[in-house]
C-alpha cells in the first residue's frame, strides 16, 4: 500500500506541461486474439518510458471504468515529446500502433480513444489531503497548501489564497 503523505498538499510543476489520456474499451470480450495484444502494449511503453526520463514524460495512473474499458492518465514535459515517442520507429508504441490497426483496424471488436491537453504553466490546481502522491501530485512537487495554495483560486493565481473556508 502506498505511503500516506499526512496534511494537505498541493502540485506544484515549473512551465507547460501535457496531460494525455489513453484508454481501450472491449467491444467483444470473446474475441480475445484482437483486445489482448494491445491491452499488453501499454505496460511495456509505461516501463520504456519509466526507464528513459528524458523522453518527457512525467507521470502516469491506470484507471480502470470497468473490466472492458481500461484508461491511462500521463503527464508529459511537452506535446512535441508525446508526438516523437508516438511516432518514433525504434520506440515501443509504434510497432503496437502498426498492429493494432492492421489486426482490428476500424472492425468495430476494440474501441482505442485518447485526448490531449495543453496546460500552460499556472492554469492548473489540485489539492491532496491525507493522501499519498496521485495524479499531477506523482509527475510533479507536491508543496503545503498555504498561503496561496491554501484555496482553488489560490492555487491558480487568482487570490492570495485567504478565501479558502478551510483553516489548515
Amino acid at each position: 500500500m502506498a505511503k500516506i503523505t499526512k496534511g494537505r498538499f498541493a502540485p506544484e510543476i515549473e512551465g507547460d506541461f501535457v496531460v494525455f489520456l489513453i484508454g481501450m474499451r472491449v467491444n467483444k470480450p470473446w474475441k480475445l486474439h484482437k483486445w489482448l495484444p494491445p491491452f499488453l502494449a501499454m505496460p511495456k511503453m509505461l516501463r520504456e518510458l519509466g526507464a528513459h526520463p528524458e523522453m518527457g514524460l512525467l507521470g502516469y495512473s491506470q484507471h480502470l471504468a470497468n473490466p472492458l474499458s481500461p484508461m491511462v492518465m500521463q503527464y508529459w514535459r511537452s506535446f512535441e515529446q508525446l508526438e516523437a515517442f508516438a511516432r518514433g520507429k525504434d520506440k515501443t508504441h509504434f510497432p503496437a500502433w502498426v498492429n493494432f490497426n492492421k489486426k482490428v483496424g476500424t472492425d468495430g471488436d476494440v474501441g482505442i480513444w485518447h485526448e490531449t491537453y495543453r496546460v500552460a504553466a499556472g492554469q492548473y490546481e489540485g489539492i491532496y489531503n491525507n493522501m499519498p502522491p496521485a495524479g499531477l501530485g506523482k509527475a510533479s512537487s507536491l508543496v503545503p497548501a498555504s498561503g496561496r495554495y491554501r484555496s482553488a483560486s489560490g492555487r491558480l493565481g487568482r487570490t492570495d489564497g485567504s478565501d479558502s473556508p478551510v483553516e489548515a
